[in-house]
């Protein structure tokens, strides 16, 4: 006979399949009628945000984000109390999402307007590449994060860069432009010079004089090639990594979370616990 301890651990680990595994034909159902929630809940957010739509249909909306609230709530303590370390799950980035995102409704009883912070469950649309273990999307997503992770020292010095050139391109418009076409101070022409360059360009300050006219047409020609170069580092670094050995595995450690196991472990990498 099963002792009470073992009947714990079935159904815990039953739930945990459901919950956190993407693998099963029950864990893909649970994960895309969650999706279908996340999606229904930015909707009503969305729509309550406009004021004749929310005047007519203010109750339904009301009620209907109060029911998916109490939804997430429950899920969110389901997920807690299915796993072995509760805290690893709560502190973790999903945790605090699904924390974020469940709170506001019920914040809204103290606070006036905080409901619409709801609009973060879109954040909780990440879990989009745990569905049906949608390999090739996982893997492709790994190795961005790679190839940003790789690159950003050379990112952070590009942008270092940028901002000197911004400071030295600011101040010598101000000197050649003055107070009487806009350019009040360095700070407000450093402003025009980041407008400019990153080819935004929101019009409110502009040169007159043909010696700006013509350094502003040189840092928009600059600026095309400057928004390039970002992207051609991390494409480099892209062509660095091996795809081979990006984990597509979306089982989950039912003792500390961990994720991104390879698909032939047989232990947490994080913990050593055995998986299925």
């Amino acid at each position: 006979m099963e002792t009470n301890n073992q009947k714990n651990n079935s159904w815990k680990h039953r739930l945990h399949e459901i919950i956190y595994e993407a693998d099963t034909k029950a864990g893909k159902l649970f994960d895309v009628v969650l999706l279908i929630a996340i999606l229904a809940s930015i909707l009503l957010v969305m729509l309550e945000s406009v004021e004749s739509f929310d005047k007519k249909y203010h109750d339904f909306l009301n009620i209907s984000e109060w029911v998916i609230t109490i939804l997430f709530s429950i899920e969110y303590f389901i997920r807690i109390i299915s796993i072995k370390k509760p805290l690893k799950y709560i502190f973790s980035f999903y945790g605090v999402i699904d924390f974020l995102s469940t709170i506001p409704k019920y914040l809204s009883l103290f606070f006036i307007g905080s409901h619409h912070l709801a609009a973060l469950r879109a954040l909780r649309l990440l879990r989009v590449f745990r569905i049906l273990k949608l390999a090739r999307y996982i893997g492709e997503s790994n190795n961005l994060m790679k190839a940003l992770k790789a690159s950003k020292a050379k990112i952070a010095v590009f942008l270092f860069f940028v901002l000197i050139l911004c400071i030295i391109l600011g101040t010598v418009m101000y000197m050649i432009e003055g107070e009487e076409n806009g350019f009040t101070s360095i700070p407000r022409s450093v402003y025009w010079a980041i407008v400019t360059l990153t080819t935004v360009g929101y019009g409110d300050i502009a040169p007159n004089t043909p010696l700006g006219q013509l350094i502003a047409s040189i840092i928009m020609i600059l600026g095309y090639g400057i928004i390039a170069i970002p992207t051609g580092i991390v494409t480099s670094e892209m062509t660095k990594t091996n795809l081979n050995s990006v984990d597509t595995n979306t089982q989950s450690c039912k003792s500390c979370s961990a994720e991104n196991h390879k698909d032939a472990s047989q232990f947490c990498y994080n913990c050593g616990n055995k998986l299925k």
